[in-house]
């Protein structure tokens, strides 16, 4: 997913995501019937989207005296997507809850309990909570990396590992183990695949921002 080939970039930014493991034996779903696996909630939000778009299209072509008019048509669209949003995370989810730590327009990078088979697809949706998406799609493994923990850390420098209190103790205070499992899309909606780019695009912006105060506040 992460390599110069991928037609879109990806950027560092925690969301949730919903895994469902798609069966070999049966096909991807095509684009309609994947439209029609959409829960009433996602597909609100995502025509709602749609009409925000187009609607604020159009009025690009206002004179700067329109501004204020934009401006606050714009909140009142984020109102209705927020409680679209609280909505939708009300509904009880399919699926195994998983922590994203990066995503862009081709793909996925969530942490797994557990290492997922490469080439195996799985159903997903995924919710980016301060850039209101919320998406179903489908995604196929192309990698499962296993992540070094503080407590595997810690026990490899120790000198008493050997001990059983010491193991009973790590134990009671190690992490559950992890796997950086990276997705590509193998089936997602055109649409969609527009909300994770401008998505990710509004992340980057506020990255670079507040990297910016950052520096300025060092200088």
């Amino acid at each position: 997913m992460f390599t110069d080939t991928n037609p879109y970039f990806s950027v560092p930014h925690p969301f949730t995501a919903y895994l469902s493991l798609w069966p070999s034996s049966e096909p991807l779903p095509s684009e309609m019937a994947l439209r029609s696996m959409q829960s009433l909630g996602i597909q609100l939000l995502s025509e709602v989207k749609t009409l925000e778009a187009n609607c604020l299209l159009q009025l690009r072509h206002l004179d700067n005296d329109a501004k204020v008019v934009v401006d606050f048509l714009k909140l009142q669209s984020r109102k209705v997507d927020l409680v679209l949003q609280h909505v939708l995370e009300k509904e009880t989810q399919e699926g195994e809850k998983c922590i994203g730590n990066q995503f862009g327009g081709s793909g996925l990078r969530l942490l797994t309990p557990t290492a997922l088979d490469i080439g195996s697809n799985y159903k997903i949706t995924l919710f980016i909570h301060d850039e209101l998406v919320a998406i179903l799609c489908f995604g196929k493994v192309t990698a499962s990396t296993a992540q070094k923990t503080l407590s595997t850390e810690s026990s490899a420098n120790s000198g008493d590992t050997q001990s059983p209190e010491f193991n009973t103790q790590a134990e009671l205070h190690s992490p559950a183990p992890q796997w950086q499992t990276d997705f590509e899309f193998s089936q997602i909606l055109e649409a969609d695949v527009e909300q994770l780019v401008k998505a990710s695009l509004n992340v980057q912006q506020k990255q670079l921002k507040l990297r910016k105060l950052a520096r300025d506040e060092r200088q």
